[in-house]
């Protein structure tokens, strides 16, 4: 239950393991949350913290290099985590003994059995975990979701995705770009190009894909997946993927790229970051971060542009969903629940087995 101090917000809230960029991302979220407060920030090194500290003008009191200090100090109800992928199960395991809700930033896991037991440390807790998928944000995205619950397109038989952005050392949170020298020193000694620590494209964009693909196809799974990966030069990662699934209703397609000519947010590239969803009775096309999507239906088979919706609360960033689900009793559905993503987990690493050994993989009914 939140703290009910009239004299501080309701929702006392920390973020452990600054190591995703999307951390700044998060606290923004919070700090600019009516019922929220940032009690406290930690981080190994605190360097890592800094902008973080100076954006949302954290004090000295509430900046921690142990997490243990941190939790123990601050009493939290909710903690965001931003570890490295392949260490999202054991951050969640530290945390949950503390007794707080968990929102953790994508991917779900490294494996199918970390995200199962991510699942099941939270469950014995009683408290709520909810994975944060940033492109559910994206107002196409949320207008195409509405469209196909209404029918507007039948039922959906294929999901083609294509999504990244130029690569994850030329931004930090906010989208601040940085210049190729900084890329270039960045580089060597980022987690992201670490095979061992959930590193390359497949592991940071696939998800997006599979994961939004299964919230749009109602929660089915396919039947079999065929991924490849390409092999740059000096890196021990990929930067480029395509997986093709196939489902009962056909194949659908999803395709990593690290790389891009321009980001998605600033410019969008050739090919376009986004879906084009295929039903029996009309296409859309839901580009990220587009003010319009496409609708193409048997009544307008030359297809018109439909403005998006106007995101509302609480459903313009994870904060706020998750905030208002726990304020009213509820867990997450769809788009944060550990539902749909551990199918988007499990596509993920029946993606990475497929590539890894060069062949199709089926994946348990």
């Amino acid at each position: 239950m939140p703290s009910n101090h009239a004299d501080r917000p309701s929702w006392r809230i920390v973020g452990i393991n600054f190591a995703h960029l999307h951390m700044g991302d998060n606290l923004r979220k919070v700090f600019e949350h009516p019922r929220c407060e940032i009690v406290g920030v930690s981080h190994d090194s605190p360097e890592e913290m800094q902008d973080s500290i100076a954006n949302f003008s954290i004090p000295p009191e509430r900046v921690f290099s142990d997490y243990r200090a941190c939790l123990e100090k601050t009493k939290p109800d909710l903690v965001i985590l931003c570890p490295p992928t392949a260490e999202h199960g054991q951050w969640t395991r530290r945390v949950a003994e503390y007794g707080v809700h968990v929102l953790i930033e994508k991917p779900f896991a490294a494996s199918l059995a970390e995200a199962d037991a991510m699942i099941a440390v939270m469950k014995l807790t009683g408290k709520t975990l909810a994975i944060n998928w940033p492109l559910v944000w994206v107002a196409s995205h949320q207008t195409t979701k509405r469209l196909i619950s209404e029918g507007t397109i039948g039922d959906v038989i294929e999901v083609h995705y294509y999504d990244g952005n130029r690569g994850p050392c030329w931004h930090t949170a906010d989208k601040i770009e940085k210049t190729a020298a900084e890329v270039a020193a960045a580089k060597p000694n980022s987690w992201f190009y670490q095979l061992a620590r959930g590193g390359g494209s497949l592991l940071d964009y696939l998800g997006y894909g599979v994961t939004l693909g299964t919230w749009f196809l109602d929660g089915r799974r396919p039947i079999e997946v065929t991924s490849t990966v390409d092999d740059p030069a000096g890196l021990e990662v990929d930067e480029h993927s395509i997986t093709v699934a196939r489902y009962e209703t056909g194949l659908s397609k999803f395709e990593t790229r690290w790389g891009t000519f321009t980001d998605p947010w600033t410019h969008q590239p050739q090919p376009k970051c986004g879906f084009v969803i295929v039903g029996t009775a009309g296409t859309i096309s839901s580009y990220d971060y587009e003010p319009t999507v496409r609708l193409q239906t048997r009544e307008c088979p030359e297809g018109r542009d439909l403005p998006c919706d106007e995101l509302k609360s609480p459903n313009q960033d994870p904060v706020q969903y998750l905030i208002d689900c726990l304020e009213n009793d509820r867990q997450p559905e769809g788009r944060l629940s550990p539902q749909i993503s551990r199918i988007g987990q499990q596509i993920a690493e029946a993606a990475v087995q497929s590539a890894c050994e060069k062949r199709t993989v089926l994946l348990p009914a």
